[in-house]
């Protein structure tokens, strides 16, 4: 027997989500066949089996949210049996969901733990008795009454199982999405922005509501809200009158209003969480110096109708700018590392990172891997090529990974100057700026000084003091700009 386990999807990926089973129970599948289809934050990807066999048991159903390393599926030898209760949806949903409730009993539950409760089955009846305060129970006929029974009804629900440090998973904003199978993250998010679940179209497998589908219904302003929260349940008219106002989130703004407000995606807040932590983890020094780009911007000119004719992409500045930052990590290694238990792990190879705009909604970073192998038009193109299924959420788990060195190309919007924050665990990232046409002071080959106008930028580099000093630092970005002011750039087209 083998387990299949969630992959780590990305270097901050942490769970994902199951979109689509591609086998079922009983199917027999080779090593390295794509047997199910995961969906993070960051990309869509199908799942290899790492072993060949036959499916004995799925683990988690289509919709289900998992963290990295859980089962998600149990491979036997060729003659295995499947289980008894591989193929019955029902019973392998509740399976992993009795377990979050065992984990419940002996540790804090999380926030996806508490959204779990309500498909819980009605064994959690152990549990301590209801108490006495109703106030906060949902909708059910027992929260009518004056006084709660000292035992639940058996047609109960168990969300009145809750107890004060266990408040009620807001997960079933309205009586319709009980009957529906809704994975946690998807209740969760449907909670946070108090959204009526029988307002949502779904796209799933089967019509299943998906994290994307909450998402774009947040992003599209619906307006259509719950009826009430699980905590919000109705109470009797004088118990409205003297309680305080509960806390509420800001609907979109309307005529006279001042503000509105506008919920964090999943790219956005996970890529807040990743350069908190980056600025917690490393101490960042900036070092800026001014390249002048005269040589690169008439190679350009002369050769951009050309190049996109062949390879149909714009020659921009970035190419350039990444070949450079390649070929000096050759002279300054240590720049392409990463910081470990008191040492410096250098890495041999150069995985370029390129920081990549969603349409303002966020942004990834895929990888060139290997870049030290590859000469400008190589670049230029991998670039583009990543950038383009960044766009489209086409990129696999690979494109993603790996990244030793990162560019954001922030010079596209005209930027002077930018501070970038380290891509983890990397000890560098380097920020494009604004390229100007203006005038300079030039001295030609016999040493006179002239006025000209050139194609002038700035790059900015951030580093890790942990891994370097700035003498180290800037010497690295002194070698950058040398090689795109002085390299014959016209062999490398």
């Amino acid at each position: 027997m083998a387990e299949i386990q969630m992959p780590q999807l990305g270097e901050t990926v942490t769970e994902g989500t199951i979109t689509k089973w591609l086998k079922e129970v009983g199917d027999e599948i080779s090593e390295d066949e794509a047997i199910v289809e995961v969906s993070t934050d960051k990309v869509d990807s199908e799942i290899p089996s790492p072993v060949s066999g036959t499916i004995t048991e799925i683990k988690a159903e289509e919709g289900d949210t998992v963290d990295v390393g859980a089962v998600l599926a149990i491979v036997g030898d060729g003659d295995a049996a499947p289980a008894d209760d591989g193929g019955e949806t029902e019973d392998a949903d509740d399976e992993p969901e009795e377990e979050t409730a065992g984990a419940e009993e002996t540790a804090e539950p999380d926030d996806d733990q508490a959204d779990d409760e309500p498909e819980q089955p009605a064994a959690e009846a152990e549990e301590p008795e209801p108490e006495p305060d109703t106030d906060d129970e949902p909708e059910e006929p027992a929260a009518e009454e004056p006084e709660p029974e000292p035992e639940p009804e058996p047609d109960e629900e168990p969300e009145p199982e809750a107890t004060p440090d266990r408040k009620p998973a807001a997960s079933a904003p309205s009586g319709d999405s009980e009957a529906m199978v809704l994975s946690p993250v998807v209740r969760r998010l449907i909670a946070e922005h108090d959204l009526d679940v029988s307002s949502l179209s779904g796209t799933g497998a089967g019509g299943r509501i998906t994290r994307n589908d909450v998402l774009a219904a947040v992003e599209g302003g619906q307006a259509a809200k719950a009826p009430a929260r699980a905590d919000e349940a109705p109470a009797p008219a004088a118990a409205k009158k003297a309680a305080a106002p509960k806390p509420a989130r800001v609907a979109p703004a309307t005529p006279g209003e001042s503000s509105t407000s506008v919920a964090f995606n999943n790219v956005r807040r996970r890529t807040g969480e990743h350069m908190v932590r980056s600025k917690a983890t490393s101490p960042h020094v900036f070092t800026v110096m001014e390249v002048d780009l005269e040589g690169v911007e008439t190679v350009r000119q002369a050769h951009k109708e050309r190049f996109k004719a062949e390879a149909g992409i714009s020659l921009t500045y970035l190419p350039f700018i990444a070949r450079a930052l390649v070929d000096a990590i050759d002279e300054f290694p240590h720049m392409n590392a990463s910081v470990g238990d008191g040492e410096l792990i250098v890495h041999h190879d150069v995985n370029l990172g390129i920081a990549v705009d969603l349409d303002y909604e966020g942004l990834i970073v895929p990888v060139v891997h290997g870049a030290q192998d590859l000469r400008l038009p190589a670049i230029a193109r991998t670039v583009a090529d990543l950038a383009g299924k960044a766009r489209n959420r086409k990129l696999s788990a690979d494109d993603i990974s790996g990244g030793t060195v990162t560019i954001t190309n922030a010079g596209a919007s005209g930027t002077l100057v930018q501070l970038p924050i380290i891509n983890q665990p990397q000890v560098m990232v380097l920020s494009t700026e604004g390229v100007t046409r203006r005038p300079v002071v030039v001295t030609d080959a016999s040493g006179n000084e002239a006025i000209a106008i050139r194609s002038m930028g700035n790059l900015s580099l951030g580093w890790d003091h942990r891994g370097f000093d700035g003498a180290y630092a800037a010497a690295f970005l002194r070698r950058i700009v040398d090689i795109l002011e002085q390299r014959d750039w016209e062999a490398e087209l």
